[in-house]
């Protein structure tokens, strides 16, 4: 089975046809296709790595959906100093589901 290396969000990830993943926001509509360019791509022996990226290659990603992340909480503090500082936050995320790797 062929895999995949792709960049998104300032984060990398492997992947094969048919995974599933969560990416940081992206700007598709729902059931739209994404296309990302491959930073390495092989199956068994047979690896190409990029520089930075691998010529003809691309992976295609079908959007599932959109959604917000669980809540996290950002917590700031300085010894002594009586200095707090909460915030809580959620991420924008992106569910995709990858269909075909090219290259």
């Amino acid at each position: 089975m062929a895999y995949a290396v792709i960049k998104t969000g300032g984060k990398q990830y492997r992947v094969q046809q048919g995974t599933k993943l969560d990416v940081e926001n992206l700007n598709a509509a729902v059931d739209s296709e994404v296309k990302f360019d491959v930073l390495i791509v092989g199956e068994g022996e047979n690896v190409k790595i990029g520089t930075p990226t691998v010529e003809g290659a691309s992976v295609t990603a079908k959007v599932i959906g959109q959604y917000r992340g669980p809540k996290g909480v950002a917590f700031k503090f300085k010894r002594r100093k009586g200095f707090h500082k909460k915030i809580g936050f959620r991420r924008a995320l992106t569910t995709l589901e990858i269909t075909s790797i090219a290259g």
